[in-house]
């Protein structure tokens, strides 16, 4: 599926409310499975590359980048996708604006 196809694919979706209540719940998964990808290409690298710095598959590194909730990927497997695209993982905890 092109990009072009794929944007026109998730206006139609995001029409419907059931949809776009689902999609916007998973909203911080889709960011970071962004974030990965993005540092994945800035450092000018493909999956399979990627993959073999892990020591793992790229049908793995695939299902790493997508927004899956049964496969969520755990810290370690995090770290090591960040150091293979040359990144350092943080995670923080931000706190919550409290009601005025």
């Amino acid at each position: 599926m092109t990009r072009a196809k794929f944007r026109s694919f998730k206006e139609r979706a995001l029409k419907d409310e059931k949809v776009r209540r689902e999609y916007d719940a998973l909203s911080e998964e889709f960011a970071f499975a962004e974030e990965l990808i993005k540092a994945r290409i800035s450092a000018n690298m493909t999956q399979e590359e990627v993959a073999k710095i892990m020591h793992t598959s790229k049908s793995n590194i695939s299902r790493l980048e997508n927004v899956d909730s049964l496969n969520w990927p755990n810290l370690n497997t995090l770290k090591k996708y960040a150091e293979a695209v040359g990144c350092e993982l943080k995670i923080k905890l931000k706190p919550l604006k409290k009601a005025a």
